[in-house]
């Protein structure tokens, strides 16, 4: 690409410039094309109004050397411990009792510490009114997501739809901040434990991809609340997922990787606007063999026979 340049005197006597930039063919192309790695990677949201961020990663990291060696120390025991669980078997557990299992129980909420391992979010971050908050329940043995939806749609001049609140699990890490997956492969079913107030929710979840450009791509299920003071079970096979990207339905559906599952979230929007309140007891998995499908929608033949 060739940039050049012309300029122009406008109606108000103002002289302006205009770029303009033509394309080199192979032929004519003499030297190599240097493109600023800044513009090629896709960059993260960004609220309207709000200037873009033009620094590097390493530059928003706040160096403490005090920091540093806890972070080595706590890393360094880390390591030690997936040493000692390789050692023992999967997950530091006997192999014979990983095979043979079959159900599991992922997440539960015993204490302050494992509300630790959650995240929750509202479009107040792109200037929406929701609100959303996490705590212990009764007795600190649930985990009590509650808040406030409102659809209004901030006045940027950009944003046309608004009120979602989300509760998302933290990827894990191993030692030396390395990323971890959750290892499903053993079992086909979501099953939880719930408690809510008659709103529909969005279960998601989260896979590691391939390429880079799948980072956003989430496989999604409705999960339906009855209300009122009584516990349910909910059980929602894998298969019954489907692939979503950017909150778009996909038309290329694939099955779920449930050996690289990296976490797990709740989305609301159903655009009532008022308080709600959702309780989870746990969640876990099991393996349940009366169900044999598995994939619930259409998949296309990568190369269809003639």
């Amino acid at each position: 690409m060739a940039a050049s340049k012309t300029t122009l005197k406008t109606l108000f006597g103002v002289y302006g410039v205009i770029h303009r930039r033509t394309l080199l063919l192979p032929s004519t192309l003499r030297c190599p094309v240097i493109l600023s790695t800044r513009s090629i990677y896709e960059r993260d949201y960004r609220r309207p109004g709000q200037p873009p961020d033009t620094r590097w990663p390493w530059q928003k990291i706040r160096f403490d050397f005090s920091k540093g060696v806890e972070g080595i120390k706590k890393h360094i025991g880390l390591l030690k411990d997936e040493f000692v669980q390789r050692w023992t078997g999967p997950e530091g557990r006997p192999l014979i009792e990983h095979m043979l299992e079959q159900t599991r129980v992922q997440w539960e909420f015993r204490g302050p510490e494992s509300l630790n391992q959650w995240v929750v979010s509202s479009d107040q971050e792109i200037g929406g009114r929701s609100e959303a908050y996490i705590k212990l329940g009764r007795n600190n043995t649930t985990c009590l997501l509650y808040g406030t939806l409102c659809s209004t749609p901030p006045r940027d001049g950009e944003t046309r739809y608004s009120g979602y609140c989300t509760l998302r699990s933290k990827q894990p890490l191993a030692s030396f901040d390395r990323k971890k997956q959750y290892d499903w492969s053993s079992f086909n079913t979501l099953h939880m434990r719930i408690r809510g107030d008659g709103r529909p929710w969005m279960v998601n979840v989260s896979a590691e991809t391939f390429f880079s450009h799948q980072r956003d791509d989430i496989y999604s299920y409705f999960l339906y609340t009855r209300g009122g003071p009584y516990w349910q079970d909910v059980k929602i096979p894998f298969s019954k997922f489907f692939l979503s990207s950017r909150g778009r339905i996909q038309d290329d559906q694939h099955v779920l990787w449930l050996d690289k599952v990296k976490s797990i979230g709740f989305t609301l929007g159903d655009k009532a606007d008022g308080p709600f309140q959702l309780e989870i007891d746990f969640i876990g998995l099991c393996n349940d063999l009366a169900h044999t499908e598995e994939f619930a929608y259409e998949l296309y033949k990568r190369n269809p026979e003639v």
